[in-house]
């Protein structure tokens, strides 16, 4: 039987090379739509997917012969897992493969708020030199409160422990994980403590607008905030007027709950027009994890994990 797999997104080679030399025969349609992906789906083992692709019911239904669906990075919000696991179809994803370069990018996100590298950078490309103005904020003796202590929050936790900052973290679904770089605590402590805010946690209907008025307000302190997880998780809405009343100090955002700038509805617009004007927000285009290294460590890594439990069973 061929093992054809179709590869729904632009990946690094080793893992076409992987599969192939496993015995399965890749397809590789980077730029396939949902529509295409529904009508083709019924002639493939497995399917490779990123945040583009999505493997809800419907599509699931058409897949007589699918075996598995690898997920390119953490998020399975993407996939229908219950419905998939009915249908005997294994889903795989890959945390831990771009885990380094989420935290890299995050805390470059906050080295560039806490002294003020975009503005400057703009300034003096304009002629202006303005030093006072942009007087930074040092990271040494913050208290850093991560939210979610899987493999990004512990990669983010072990590049931050060299700036003396004090790391606490918080994870509902975690117990004893206090290690030589952070300390488990509950959220009544990261409350009273934080100066700055990290979230990794997945998008589940429990965090969806977790990071909203009310939950900022529980803060004793002005805080920053990052958010490099799911942009659902933040309502940024709500979040630009704490900006603007100074309760958050400073925002780094690189996910968004809607990625398709020419899709923005006129709230949207308007509500992004106004953030977008914001010296105090820096923003990215959900690219932290997209390294050149990273592809290469999700391409392998998933593979590789697909690979091992899929010819255990055939």
């Amino acid at each position: 039987m061929i093992k054809k797999v179709l590869i729904a997104d632009n990946v690094h080679r080793v893992m076409l090379e992987n599969f192939e030399k496993a015995g399965f025969t890749c397809v590789l349609k980077p730029d396939i739509t949902q529509a295409e992906v529904d009508s083709e789906i019924e002639s493939y083992f497995g399917i490779i997917i990123n945040s583009k692709t999505k493997m809800f019911a419907d599509t699931i239904n058409k897949a007589k012969k699918l075996k598995f669906i690898g997920r390119l990075g953490s998020g399975m919000e993407i996939i229908d897992v219950p419905h998939a696991k009915q249908k005997a179809i294994e889903c795989f994803s890959v945390p831990e493969g771009n885990k380094d370069a989420v935290a890299e990018h995050a805390i470059a996100m906050l080295l560039s708020l806490f002294n003020n590298l975009n503005r400057a950078d703009k300034e003096v490309r304009n002629f202006i030199w303005e030093r006072e103005k942009n007087r930074g904020i040092e990271l040494g003796a913050k208290t850093i409160a991560i939210i979610g202590y899987g493999n990004t929050g512990k990669a983010i936790a072990k590049k931050l422990s060299g700036f003396g900052v004090k790391i606490l973290a918080y994870d509902k679904y975690l117990e004893n994980y206090s290690d030589e770089y952070v300390t488990e605590t509950d959220m009544k402590t990261i409350f009273e403590k934080a100066d700055v805010v990290s979230f990794h946690i997945p998008l589940t209907k429990e965090t969806k607008y977790l990071c909203n008025k009310d939950f900022v307000n529980n803060f004793k302190k002005q805080i920053f905030i990052i958010n490099t997880s799911r942009g659902a998780i933040v309502n940024l809405e709500e979040i630009y007027f704490q900006l603007i009343s100074k309760k958050i100090l400073g925002a780094c955002i690189d996910v968004f709950e809607n990625e398709k700038p020419e899709h923005f509805n006129i709230l949207e617009k308007k509500m992004y027009q106004r953030l977008y004007q914001l010296d105090s927000v820096i923003l990215s285009p959900h690219i932290a994890g997209w390294t050149n290294e990273s592809k290469f460590k999700i391409g392998n890594l998933l593979s590789k994990k697909i690979i091992k439990s899929i010819t255990k069973k055939t």
